[in-house]
């Protein structure tokens, strides 16, 4: 790696060269360092890169994939929030697609206490980049809710598609299409029972005194 080269960059490099050792390694020092031996790369600079080796893997292979997705959406203007949500959804589960099984091993490591925070962290910081991306970062009543539905979404998405042996992870789609049908659903059912309590609230002698 050249100098010029930013630090995101070489972790990136990096990460990328150990995700092939990972399945057989997991997400370990040794596969840090396997990979960072088939870059030429001192173990040293392995180590700065990534001080609690596969800990900081594991959060540092999000942050990739989130920006390998944007990179490779596309445009989105045009296209009904619903779809944008599901491009990018199924862009990011692309851009994993060749390291499936890393990303299977990914998923029980961060069962560990250890990891666990990190990964909630990581999976809210996802979803929000997402919905940012479908065009959606107004912070109104529905901020939160949009984002923890999309978090369903994404999580059950996912887990479906590490075990998908559809050809070309068609299963997986029609699994998203059918998960963002869901919550749509949902979403409208708040949206009605929203506007009820509100109309009863201004029916409400009570309320009408505050």
């Amino acid at each position: 790696m050249s100098q010029s080269t930013s630090r995101e960059q070489q972790r990136d490099h990096l990460l990328e060269a150990a995700l092939v050792h990972v399945p057989f390694d997991g997400w370990s020092r040794r596969a840090l360092f396997a990979g960072a031996a088939d870059l030429g790369l001192q173990a040293g600079l392995a180590r700065r890169l990534f001080p609690r080796a596969g800990d900081d893997m594991l959060v540092h292979v999000e942050r990739w994939a989130d920006r390998q997705m944007l990179a490779r959406v596309g445009a989105l203007e045009g296209m009904r929030v619903r779809d944008r949500i599901a491009k990018l959804v199924r862009t990011r589960l692309e851009v994993l697609g060749p390291h499936r099984e890393a990303m299977r091993r990914a998923t029980a490591a961060r069962l560990l206490p250890s990891n666990g925070f990190a990964a909630c962290g990581s999976l809210w910081r996802s979803v929000d980049l997402m919905w940012s991306a479908a065009g959606d970062d107004v912070r109104d009543a529905s901020y939160y809710s949009k984002r923890s539905l999309l978090a369903v979404v994404w999580t059950s998405t996912f887990l479906f598609w590490l075990e998908d042996r559809s050809e070309d992870f068609q299963d997986t789609w029609a699994f998203l299409e059918r998960r963002i049908d869901n919550v749509m659903q949902i979403g409208r059912l708040r949206s009605r029972f929203g506007d009820m309590f509100l109309g009863l609230g201004r029916l409400n002698p009570l309320a009408a005194r505050r």
